[in-house]
Formats: C-alpha cells, structure tokens, sequence
C-alpha cells in the first residue's frame, strides 16, 4: 500500500431512501471491503456508516439558506439540526449513490442541499450504482459537489448490477427486494474492488494534505 499514514473519521453515506432499497447493501459492501483492506494499517481511520432516509429529511424546508448557517443564521428544524451535527463531525465522504431514470436521484441532491459549511473544502470519494452502473448520475453528482468546493476523487467507481440492460434480472430484483445478489457481489468483487480501492487512496490522499 502507498497510501500515507491518515487520521480521520470517514462517513460511508447511503442516498436512496426508496423502500425497499439496496443502498444500504452496496454501502455495506463498500464498508467490509474497505475495513479488510485498511484496519489493520490505518488504525486512527475510522469508518462509518450514514443513511440519509434515517433522518427523514423532507424536501428542504428551512426558512434560512444553508450558506448563511451558523454565522448569519441557524436552522430551526431538529431534522435539519441532527443531519448538521453527524455530517459536521466528518472529516471526509464516501457517497453511496443510486442512478434512477437516467440521473441523480431527488434524495442525493436534497440531503446536499441541506448543508453548506459542514461539505466545503472536504475530500468525497462517489461510488454509484445501477442497472448500468449509474454513471450519469455520477456524473452529474460530482459536478455539483465541485460546484459547492468539495475536493472529489478522480476516480469514480461504478458498480453495475449482473447482466446490465440486456438482462436485468439482479437489477430489477434489488429494486423491488432490496436484495443484493450474489452473482453481482461476485462480479463486483472481481471487477470492481481495485477501482474501489484506487478511488479511497485518493480520498486518503487529500485528507492527509488537510492533517
């Protein structure tokens, strides 16, 4: 491994909020791989797991602009409060994050959008998923985050479901289950985990240029 030697807590976050919903198995997925790959050697990185539907965040609905909290303003919601203090602890960002219709989903933009001061500047790392892999909402994700002065990876894995858009038995059945296959995890595995782990270096990289 080249990564240096890094300190920091690491959100590991789910977007979808759908129910079902396979997020929560692809982050799962991306967690147990990562502590495999860096426990032992990152002892003072931690890794966590958030899940934005646990905080049941309505289209956002406060009467002040994220950018003016705390300076100029506070947020009078607790939904709002509470989804403020766990990102804010964070020292950088895995987003876990689903492709529907071709885009980023409603959920992924609006727990962004919900924050300002708590993102800027702080390394992310996208991981999207899909029938296809989710690459345009990857894409569009990713420029929105550069847009609010996050520092994302280069390195952008995506992780399609087994079979893609000729046959999307697995794909069809994560979303009607919440199922993540294991024919796909076995493909991702194989396929995907080097990408996964390039992408994370990088992130470790920009968080050791802000210890």
């Amino acid at each position: 491994m080249t990564e240096p030697k890094t300190s920091g807590k690491i959100a590991i976050i789910t977007t979808s909020t759908r129910t079902p919903r396979v997020g929560p198995k692809v982050s799962a997925f991306i967690h147990e791989m990562l502590l495999m790959e860096y426990q032992q050697h990152q002892p003072a990185l931690s890794l966590t797991l958030v899940d934005v539907a646990e905080f049941k965040l309505p289209l956002f609905d406060e009467p002040v602009l994220p950018a003016l909290v705390p300076a100029q303003a506070s947020f009078i919601y607790e939904h709002s409060k509470k989804w403020s203090t766990e990102i804010a602890q964070y020292d950088g960002y895995v987003f876990v994050i689903p492709e529907y219709n071709h885009g980023m989903s409603g959920s992924t933009k609006n727990a962004v959008d919900y924050l300002f001061h708590e993102w800027v500047g702080k390394p992310v790392l996208i991981v999207s998923y899909g029938t296809m892999g989710g690459a345009n909402a990857s894409k569009q994700f990713k420029d929105v985050l550069q847009g609010m002065r996050l520092k994302v990876c280069a390195t952008s894995p995506t992780l399609p479901f087994k079979g893609g858009i000729v046959d999307r038995t697995e794909g069809f059945a994560a979303g009607k289950s919440g199922i993540l296959g294991e024919a796909t995890r076995g493909e991702w595995e194989e396929n995907k985990k080097e990408e996964i782990l390039k992408g994370f270096g990088e992130l470790l990289n920009l968080l050791s240029r802000q210890n």
